[in-house]
């Protein structure tokens, strides 16, 4: 990737989408804590107002802009007010994210085109616009995926499709940066399940209400790693030991994922009467929420805490298959 000196968060100028639940809330008080400048974004203008006005009160320096993410009109305008307000842009960070439980046949073309909409679209809005801030003096766009990406699941099929074009975009951007010698960091995130409140803001169209893939860890996690990533050139950055030992397993054995899928889509539905619901596809949810009212998260990951000095996943496929090797000859013998 394109290196560059790193930033002290506590210089650094941060837009944050997706600033008032779930990972971008807790990413957006512990950057604050850190000293960085905030430019907060999300539908909600009320609660993305509290945020902004907590942070301040705290002795932080924070804006706040409502827009959505799917409209890059709105994501120009965000960058200006910024820059009018702070003088610069040095980390973007693309948070913001919605999901549709469903089967793909279930769901509706027009929350399956809004999802797109902002998962796919407000990460591609987002990266651009931020890009044409930084082209000459770098910095760093960070793009929030999920390990869903590489872990398709039924149920959850429209919003990893989503997340598994956001993931080819953002690879996609990087080499291209890489190709043209620009000083941009383009970092991808891809945390496992996390415990915040996208599943009770989530459009359901299924038997039973939705849930966080588990195990689930603590959006603290998460936020951790975003502060990780704009003070260092990171790639790509599993974050959750569980989400790499799952990729890791079904890329050396194709077709598990297949095998196992209908038990993963269990574990995504709190089984019982149809729920049918919209969500909050179309208009702002509610914010001020860190957490998912229903299911807790690890508060720690020893991968995540490791991943300063990050071990391939060359050698987690490696493990993983000499203990299936060791298996194999075990039951010859």
């Amino acid at each position: 990737m394109t290196h560059r000196r790193p930033v002290p968060i506590d210089r650094q100028v941060v837009v944050l989408t997706g600033a008032t639940s779930g990972i971008g809330l807790a990413a957006a008080r512990l950057l604050a804590s850190k000293g960085a400048a905030l430019m907060l974004v999300a539908r909600n203008e009320a609660a993305l107002g509290q945020v902004a006005a907590d942070i301040r009160a705290a002795g932080g320096a924070a804006d706040h802009a409502a827009a959505d993410v799917g409209d890059r009109a709105a994501m120009e305008a965000v960058a200006r007010q910024a820059v009018q307000r702070f003088g610069r842009i040095d980390t973007w960070v693309n948070n913001a994210g919605v999901a549709i439980y469903a089967r793909l046949a279930d769901t509706p073309d027009d929350e399956h085109e809004r999802l797109f909409r902002t998962n796919y679209f407000g990460v591609r809005n987002g990266s651009l616009v931020a890009l044409s801030h930084m082209r000459e003096r770098g910095g760093t766009i960070i793009n929030m995926g999920t390990i869903g990406s590489e872990v398709p699941s039924a149920i959850l099929g429209a919003y990893t499709a989503s997340k598994h074009a956001m993931r080819a975009f953002t690879e996609a951007l990087r080499q291209e940066l890489i190709m043209d010698g620009v000083p941009v960091t383009v970092a991808l995130l891809l945390p496992g399940g996390v415990a915040t409140p996208l599943a009770e803001h989530a459009a359901v169209h299924a038997e039973g209400d939705a849930l966080i893939p588990r195990p689930t860890y603590d959006p603290q996690v998460v936020a951790e790693a975003i502060l990780d990533a704009a003070c260092h050139s990171r790639g790509n950055v599993h974050v959750g030991g569980q989400g790499l030992f799952t990729v890791a397993a079904t890329r050396l054995l194709p077709g598990l994922n297949d095998r196992i899928g209908k038990t993963t889509a269990r574990t995504l539905l709190d089984q019982g009467k149809w729920v049918d619901r919209p969500g909050d596809l179309f208009h702002p949810g509610e914010g001020g929420r860190q957490r998912s009212l229903s299911q807790s998260g690890r508060i720690g990951s020893l991968h995540a805490a490791a991943r300063c000095h990050p071990i391939p996943l060359g050698l987690a496929l490696g493990a993983i298959g000499g203990f299936a090797a060791w298996k194999i000859l075990k039951n010859k013998t």
